[in-house]
């Protein structure tokens, strides 16, 4: 039984049975009390309906809210499945999290980590989110009473998950059933229906496992990235120029600019001179606490930098952009696209086109006569992103660096498709039972970014839609692959800087070094960033309907930073009334107050002017026109 059991089961000669009626099948085994049986997997959920007659139900294609789900929850949190549960144990509060897919649940997950959430209840959010997947996606209205059955290996081995079904569907423990080795019924199913099948040899099973499973390729295969090394060289010579300047930041006097991007799942930080040459640079990931990190990076600089350099002006952009300019108190604020825009013209005046791709979100923006024209972002899904990759490799045990150089050379890239991560999961899982090496999944992952940015976001018909000065930047982008990947579906020989992880950072320190004009800078001392003292709690406003939790930030001395509130009322502020003008009541006298020609004045007579159709907004002219010539305009009611 299982995904991989309908091959194996060909191979050995050996019956084949469906998950739901093993399990079915060890239920009236060893429950037969159960009226409804929950099952996770690792990529599929069911509920088995037994009151009443035998009732199936099974997750489709998508494996929200199973276990691979609750891995890449947990990888966002930097810990493992385990370490999630031991986090839930001590939850405080729940938030809402979309389970249908991890990148859905990681769109929600992400803006709470930057706003300091905490991990207990983040924890506690996402096993409330599979839940109410299981319970809204499967069962769809049918009620799960009587004696529950909990099963499948999230549920044996993760006790705070059951502990929240338990919670949701109000169960005392007399209805509640936890049978020992409940991750394994599938199996012991399996083993009971085939009690009545012909015996074989034990020997003779290992035999013909050791001859190895041979399966046809469902997923199609695609061209090699690089077909040589010679091929790889002139393409990193190529990229090798686009290296921006560097200064010395120990040795330099005189004014620094600081750029802080709190990305989605990265922090980086970007101090310039006056000439914008780049002094220092930092890069890490968030580790679930941008405002910890950006402190953490401060406090490695502080010491190399010059007394007689201050820094004197600073900007951050992001999505933690607020909370470290409220935090740090920072002089500026900026969208991410503005700060991108600066930093890609800093390398190329001409730019056209700028295709961002960071951990979470996918950018493209459009530059004409050197103004944004247009921005392009993914939607609720971050599929195709940095993390994206990131996911993969961990669960193919691979650093991403690893990872990426795997693809560099791959005989046979598999064709992943568009599609996002957790249906992709089973796009890769096939790919390995078809003996695909980790270089084909990682190539064909590489590709699969790009045609999600190319096809999916941007929805480009024709390369030269991108235009001609194209500058790659991101973090996804230092990958080669990724690179490689979006020079052959494209056509286009891209730029992509030798910062192109920090271009967010950088931007923003272009953008603070601009608006300086000599101002004295609001950011506390760098003394006083590195010591500074931060708690987090979290409240209900109960000023509206809305109810919204509020994670407060408070950094002393009377400053905090709000986040969660949909109104201003959650800041504190009561809702003013402002005094705004009845604009409909200022247009209709704006349109029909002009004074009729005196009816002694008009030699030439009355005309009669309905107020309707175009004639409405366009009384203005009439009134003029008719009134020049001698006429008096008379209006309909």
């Amino acid at each position: 039984t299982g995904s991989g059991g309908l091959t194996l089961a060909k191979h050995l000669d050996m019956t084949f049975v469906q998950e739901v009626i093993a399990v079915a099948t060890a239920l009236e085994h060893y429950a037969p009390q159960t009226d409804v049986a929950i099952e996770l997997g690792g990529e599929d959920a069911k509920i088995i309906y037994f009151a009443g007659g035998l009732d199936q139900r099974m997750n489709g294609i998508c494996a929200g809210g199973t276990g691979s789900f609750i891995d890449q929850m947990a990888s966002l949190l930097q810990t493992d499945a385990t370490g999630l549960n031991e986090f839930a144990k001590n939850y405080k509060s729940i938030y809402p999290i979309a389970a249908r897919c991890g990148v859905f649940a990681k769109s929600d997950i992400q803006p709470l980590i930057n706003e300091g959430a905490t991990r207990e209840d983040l924890a506690a959010s996402i096993f409330q989110a599979v839940v109410n997947q299981t319970i809204s996606g499967l069962a769809c209205g049918k009620p799960i009473r009587g004696h529950i059955a909990f099963l499948g290996g999230p549920l044996h081995f993760l006790p705070e998950l059951r502990n929240a079904f338990i919670r949701t569907l109000n169960l005392t423990d007399e209805y509640i059933i936890a049978p020992e080795n409940s991750h394994l019924f599938a199996a012991i199913g399996s083993a009971l229906n085939a009690k009545d099948q012909a015996s074989i040899p034990i020997g003779s099973l290992i035999n013909q496992l050791r001859t190895g499973v041979t399966m046809e390729h469902e997923i199609t295969r695609m061209d090699p990235l690089f077909h040589n090394e010679e091929e790889y060289k002139v393409f990193q010579t190529r990229h090798s120029g686009n290296a921006v300047k560097t200064a010395d930041l120990a040795s330099y006097e005189g004014n620094i600019y600081l750029g802080i991007d709190a990305g989605s799942t990265t922090t980086k930080i970007a101090l310039i001179d006056d000439q914008g040459s780049l002094l220092w640079k930092f890069y890490s990931s968030n580790n679930g606490s941008p405002l910890a990190t950006a402190i953490r990076a401060l406090d490695e600089v502080k010491d190399q930098i010059n007394p007689k350099a201050k820094i004197a002006y600073s900007c951050s952009t992001g999505y933690g952009e607020a909370l470290l300019k409220a935090a740090f108190m920072l002089d500026e604020g900026e969208v991410e696209t503005i700060a991108h825009y600066y930093a890609a013209s800093f390398f190329d005046k001409d730019v056209d086109c700028i295709l961002d791709i960071g951990g979470q979100d996918m950018k493209c923006i459009k530059i004409k006569d050197n103004t944004v024209d247009s921005v392009q972002l993914n939607e609720a899904c971050s599929a195709g992103c940095g993390s994206f990759i990131e996911t993969f490799a961990k669960s193919l045990n691979y650093s991403i660096v690893d990872f990426a150089k795997e693809a560099l050379f791959a005989k046979n890239p598999v064709d992943l498709g568009t599609r996002c991560t957790v249906f992709m999961n089973s796009n890769v899982k096939q790919a390995q039972k078809e003996g695909a090496t980790v270089a084909d999944i990682s190539a064909g992952l590489a590709y699969s970014v790009i045609k999600n940015a190319l096809y999916k976001v941007i929805k480009i018909t024709d390369p030269s839609d991108l235009g001609r000065h194209v500058v790659v930047q991101g973090g996804t982008f230092y990958n080669d692959a990724v690179l490689r990947a979006f020079e052959k579906i494209s056509g286009c020989e891209a730029t992509r800087p030798d910062i192109a992880g920090i271009m967010g950072a950088f931007g923003a320190a272009l953008i603070a070094r601009e608006r300086h004009e000599n101002k004295e800078t609001s950011m506390i001392p760098l003394e006083k960033m590195i010591s500074l003292q931060y708690d987090t709690t979290m409240s209900r406003c109960k000023r509206c309907n809305n109810a919204c939790v509020l994670t407060i930030n408070n950094f002393g001395g009377g400053r905090e930073f709000i986040s969660g509130n949909r109104c201003e009322r959650g800041l504190g502020h009561d809702k003013v009334k402002n005094d705004i003008p009845n604009l409909f009541d200022y247009k209709y006298h704006r349109i029909f107050d002009y004074p009729a020609l005196p009816e002694a004045m008009a030699e030439r007579g009355v005309i009669g002017i309905p107020r309707v159709l175009n004639m409405y907004e366009d009384f203005p002219f009439w009134a003029i026109f008719f009134k020049k010539l001698g006429f008096r305009t008379q209006l309909s009611p």
